[in-house]
């Protein structure tokens, strides 16, 4: 049995679930809705607030699965109640961002400033740091999203090796390089 597919879910104040034939899940709660198709294979059951799924076999598919579908569920729960946030640094001289409207502009070293328009329920909040940096924080209720919507921010300028300069994750480890050891010591010509 699966040890994460066999714990169930309680559902928090405010959350209600509506099973649809075929699997499809939908998960209200004070953040929104998300909805999602789950396989037929599994059993989604709920009862007296709680969340349980079981799997109709034991095959190989449907025990790979099982603790899949209920982190999912799990994931839908936890991100109408609470919702979902990823934090992202921007370090580097003259780098920055701003919020205009709902659209995120970055000021990363290119000729010209990157504007990342958000997805639909996707948020972002540009906050300074004491260190003169720009902290970018991206919330929304579905997790996959908001993970998708970080790592294509960071894309644009991901931290490069030598002085650790572009967009990171907060506590993301960047090992830093030497440079050229060049001519050091040697009196050059």
């Amino acid at each position: 049995m699966s040890r994460v597919g066999k714990l169930p879910i309680k559902l928090p104040n405010g959350v209600s679930v509506d099973i649809a034939p075929g699997n499809e899940v939908t998960v209200t709660g004070p953040r929104g809705t998300l909805s999602r198709q789950f396989s037929t294979t599994m059993a989604i059951d709920l009862t007296d607030g709680t969340l349980t799924v079981q799997r109709y076999a034991e095959n190989r598919f449907q025990r790979s699965t099982h603790g899949l579908v209920r982190a999912l569920l799990n994931n839908m729960v936890v991100g109408v109640s609470s919702g979902f946030k990823k934090d992202l640094d921007i370090i580097g001289v003259g780098y920055r961002a701003e919020l205009q409207g709902k659209n995120l502009m970055l000021f990363v070293g290119y000729s010209h400033p990157v504007e990342f328009l958000p997805p639909a329920g996707v948020s972002f909040a540009v906050v300074p740091t004491p260190d003169k940096n720009s902290r970018v924080t991206v919330e929304g209720a579905d997790k996959e999203v908001v993970g998708e919507t970080a790592a294509r921010i960071r894309r644009i300028r991901p931290p490069e090796p030598y002085k650790g300069k572009g967009i990171r994750y907060v506590n993301e480890v960047v090992r830093i390089k030497a440079g050229k050891a060049g001519k050091v010591g040697k009196g050059g010509k």
